[in-house]
């Protein structure tokens, strides 16, 4: 059986020897740039703890967990171009360092390269996994709809923001173990208990970010503090402190999300004190402990004995102890 840290050296090495066209260049090295710089590899390992989880041949799920790898990536690559974020794993973003229009484009590539990666599925799966991916690549892009919509309004409920990091983030997840399992040979159920315990890490893996953007340290998550903070996301963070400020309070943060102009330091530091007066980070480590369970009780459910899960209980602990 392999452990989560032998899955994602496995994968990293699969990045490493996987051979991208290279020309034209100027499409393919940002791919390789993109790749090359790390990440936790979370995703795919997924793929192939979940196939092993069923003894499954490990190697014929290397391709479709490259695939959601570099899915992943792509999503990441287009993000940062919408968002305008200038560090990705504490190197410039690809279209800091090339530019905008070549972003776009590698990021294209990206997404045709996954799907033809999930197409070398064992042919008896075939159909499901790629059903199972294409309509999660096409929830991704929903969550990320509503994440730019929820910008642009004052009042989003807590609802209509779990619903869109469930798509955004926790759909991806859900969608590895299942696809891993089906490549394993799991029965539909044990399937979906497994879909089941990635959607809701997945939702506590980002209110998890949500929390660690506003109060983790530079150095350590690899990108600027306070981002969502600076580009008025509708986080859990931020959701709650509207419903709960107090009119001074309320009207204080109503004019942060207002002003076009404004010191970047200044309202991160303005608005994370109003965070802490509301005890607004013991509520989200609160909801985050009780998606966590949620998961867990998930995968206690799942017909596997004991040892078979014991690497995915190892991996819930570790998303809920990470501090990047």
């Amino acid at each position: 059986m392999y452990t989560l840290i032998e899955a994602r050296k496995l994968i990293e090495k699969h990045i490493q020897t996987f051979s991208i066209p290279e020309t034209p260049p100027q499409l393919y090295e940002p791919v390789r740039y993109v790749l090359s710089l790390g990440g936790k590899r979370i995703r795919p390992a997924l793929v192939l703890l979940a196939c092993d989880m069923f003894a499954g041949a490990v190697d014929s799920a290397m391709m479709p967990a490259l695939a959601i790898e570099i899915f992943h990536n792509f999503t990441l690559l287009h993000d940062d171009i919408m968002d305008q974020s200038e560090l990705r794993r504490g190197h410039p973003t690809v279209h800091v360092k090339y530019n905008e229009n070549v972003a776009i484009l590698s990021g294209d590539v990206m997404s045709i390269l996954a799907n033809r990666l999930m197409n070398q599925s064992p042919g008896v799966v075939l159909h499901t996994v790629q059903d199972i991916f294409t309509r999660t690549a096409m929830q991704v892009c929903e969550g990320q709809q509503y994440d730019m919509n929820f910008e642009e309004y004052l009042t989003v409920t807590e609802e209509e923001y779990l619903n869109m990091i469930e798509l955004k983030t926790a759909v991806l997840i859900a969608a590895s173990l299942k696809i891993g399992a089906i490549l394993g040979g799991a029965s539909e159920k044990d399937a979906e208990d497994l879909y089941d315990f990635g959607r809701n890490m997945g939702i506590a893996f980002q209110l998890q970010d949500d929390l660690l953007d506003t109060y983790g340290e530079t150095d350590v998550i690899g990108k600027k503090r306070g981002t969502d903070i600076v580009d008025n996301k509708k986080t859990f963070l931020m959701i709650n402190a509207l419903e709960k400020a107090s009119p001074s309070q309320k009207e204080s943060l109503c004019e942060w999300l207002s002003q076009r102009k404004f010191d970047p330091d200044e309202k991160i530091s303005s608005i994370t004190e109003i965070y802490n007066k509301l005890n607004i980070r013991e509520l989200t480590e609160s909801r985050i402990k009780d998606f966590y369970q949620a998961a867990l009780a998930s995968l206690e459910r799942l017909n596997r004995p004991p040892e078979r899960k014991e690497e995915l209980f190892n991996f819930a602990s570790y998303l809920m102890n990470r501090q990047k």
